[in-house]
């Protein structure tokens, strides 16, 4: 396609995933939120939760003066204590749903659109409607939270729900049927073409599927067919890495069925890329790599 990629979307990067030296809320995030800032190819950055409220503070300052559009990560605060926001413990969905809203309380602070989290566990057959029924229920309070505090969108992202992350959410169809039942309009999904190949799905049926209830979209690769890869997993190697399902080819098509549903457009989505430098990479070149890598399947529409 000729036309500018900035016409479709806001091309982004998830920051501390590009940086794991950051991960963790600590470490050199300034100066690396400052290289983000400075490269004028990205018009929004994802970020989690620092746990300094004066790098906080720098940090907005400096993405704004940058004129990015910030989105905030809350998939961490889910992973690392393991909480579970669809437990059918009511006191432990509880426990998830407050964590979840003092998240909310940092995205509104950092000046972020759109907060992204992911489900618990997928508890098996027996109990999967009765988890996707607690999930709606929190999203629901969530929902009903943010708009109490100001303007938010909610999204849930998919993860795969057998190889590594064990989400309920999960299978794209699931997806779609839990954010019709949330119904708010200020409640989405994200999908990541990182996790395409793990949730056994193409990134034709997953898209349309959750099509009307789409929010934000990642982009980046995995590795599935060999379980002694470094990258084996839910790891977001490079582009083009031995091994890796994703690449030109396959952003391509990921890029066309988002332009054939409507998505990409003037609305200007969050499409940000989901990219880790693997041992003996640099941050920098996995990010060029990137960049070319859509740069390349952009020009191939």
């Amino acid at each position: 396609m000729q036309e500018s990629i900035y016409k479709f979307m806001k091309p982004g990067l998830v920051h501390f995933m590009a940086y794991p030296e950051t991960m963790g809320g600590e470490g050199p995030i300034l100066e690396t939120l400052a290289e983000t800032a400075a490269d004028d190819f990205f018009t929004a950055v994802e970020i989690p939760r620092y746990k300094d409220p004066e790098v906080r503070k720098k940090a907005r300052a400096l993405l704004e003066s940058a004129g990015l559009t910030i989105a905030y990560a809350a998939q961490l605060a889910v992973l690392v204590p393991g909480l579970n926001p669809n437990s059918l413990d009511e006191a432990e969905r509880t426990k998830a749903v407050d964590a979840l809203k003092e998240e909310i309380n940092i995205a509104y602070e950092m000046g972020a659109v759109g907060l992204a989290f992911l489900s618990g566990k997928d508890p098996g057959d027996e109990n999967r409607e009765a988890a996707k029924e607690a999930l709606v229920k929190t999203c629901k309070e969530l929902c009903a939270y943010a708009k109490d505090k100001g303007d938010l969108k909610i999204v849930i992202e998919t993860f795969d729900r057998t190889i590594e992350k064990m989400a309920l959410i999960g299978p794209s169809k699931d997806a779609a049927e839990v954010a019709e039942g949330v119904g708010e309009d200020n409640f989405g999904l994200m999908v990541d073409l990182s996790h395409l190949p793990l949730q056994g799905e193409t990134a034709e049926e997953a898209l349309k599927n959750v099509a009307p209830y789409l929010a934000h979209a990642h982009m980046g690769n995995c590795v599935m067919r060999d379980e002694s890869h470094p990258a084996y997993g839910d790891k977001h190697p490079r582009f083009g890495i031995p091994g890796g399902e994703n690449g030109v080819a396959e952003l391509r098509e990921y890029l066309g069925v988002l332009l054939d549903i409507g998505f990409l457009g003037e609305n200007l989505p969050i499409v940000s890329f989901e990219v880790r430098p693997m041992e003996g990479e640099t941050s920098a070149a996995v990010i060029a790599n990137a960049k070319r890598t859509l740069k390349a399947a952009w020009a191939s529409l």
